[in-house]
């Protein structure tokens, strides 16, 4: 009982969790089975492996901080023509995060930009990858909030350990000049160092209503499709949707009149 309790303790010590409840186990199931040495040690290691994934992909997901419910699974690409299975299946890979490429996914409201971002940002996380989601109201304010406490430089710092930045609805907001100043610093410091995705209601003609002025708005364009993939949403699931509603209504109507 000493020797277990002494293999539990240095087990705990070197964080092996798995091997702790399994090995025993294990050790009972090798004998009956005349496993090798080699063979037990692999099955406890390939078991602690495999836990120390998922523990990982959960604190990522977490960490993301993305929308309930938004999974690629659930996002209908029938739904929206303009999408290609297949590109979409190729960016859930996360290959062009290596490249510190965007991606800008433009679309009338309701046709879903946010579930497809956040449903692209959780199959990232799935493969390991560090994922920040945020509105890009919240993000304005928060580097707003940095700059007046002399901490702008530290949060863009911080920022840079994600390999994505999804920043969701960045046309829905009125920005005055000093947001739109720190927002343009933060996609300035990312450029060709890490990617970010972003979401918008607005086609690029009309980002000055974004940026104020023409030379800021181009800056920005230009560090932004430099490198990027630009997806195009056309239908809106909310007004199809309404559509249904009304139909069903109608038809419900028509039945009670019968």
């Amino acid at each position: 009982m000493k020797d277990t309790a002494q293999l539990e303790a240095l087990l705990r010590s070197l964080n092996l969790s798995s091997f702790v409840r399994n090995y025993s186990d294990f050790a009972e199931k090798s004998h009956k089975q005349k496993l090798s040495h080699i063979a037990y040690l692999h099955e406890l290691a390939q078991v602690e492996s495999t836990e120390r994934q998922g523990r990982k992909i959960e604190k990522l997901i977490k960490l993301a901080k993305l929308p309930r419910g938004k999974t690629l699974a659930g996002f209908n690409l029938s739904k929206q023509p303009s999408l290609s299975p297949g590109r979409v299946k190729e960016l859930a890979q996360g290959d062009f995060l290596d490249l510190c490429e965007n991606l800008l996914i433009f679309g009338i409201p309701g046709a879903g930009k946010t579930h497809l971002s956040s449903g692209l940002a959780r199959e990232w996380c799935l493969r390991g990858r560090r994922v920040l989601y945020t509105t890009a109201a919240t993000l304005v304010q928060d580097l707003l909030v940095a700059k007046r406490d002399l901490k702008l430089n530290q949060m863009i710092k911080d920022l840079d350990r994600y390999d994505a930045l999804v920043i969701d609805d960045i046309s829905y907001v009125p920005y005055n000049r000093d947001e739109t100043d720190v927002l343009f610093v933060l996609l300035a410091a990312r450029y060709e160092t890490r990617s970010v995705v972003i979401t918008s209601n607005l086609v690029f003609s009309q980002w000055e209503n974004i940026f104020k002025d023409a030379m800021t708005t181009q800056a920005a364009i230009d560090r932004l499709v430099h490198h990027a993939t630009i997806l195009e949403l056309t239908t809106s699931y909310r007004q199809e949707e309404a559509k249904n509603r009304k139909k069903i209504q109608e038809e419900k109507k028509l039945q009670e009149d019968d």
